[in-house]
């Protein structure tokens, strides 16, 4: 699934993504993404994004090398 790109997308077109990239699955075992999110909201970790601030993958980036 690829990231709707900030300059051809909608706030609420990338605030569905987030969503829905980072539903749980409810499978803790083999998913991983509560971890990555360090039990916080995506939409709070991605609002820069939703808001067309930061690219989808300098978030990213910055929740994998813990700096968020």
């Amino acid at each position: 699934m690829t990231p709707p790109a900030i300059e051809q997308s909608t706030t609420e077109e990338r605030r569905a993504f987030v969503v829905e990239a980072w539903k749980c699955l409810h499978d803790c075992e083999s998913c991983g993404k509560c971890r990555i999110l360090k039990g916080k909201d995506p939409e709070t970790l991605y609002a820069d994004y939703i808001e067309g601030l930061r690219s989808y993958m300098d978030i990213t980036l910055d929740l994998r090398n813990k700096s968020y």
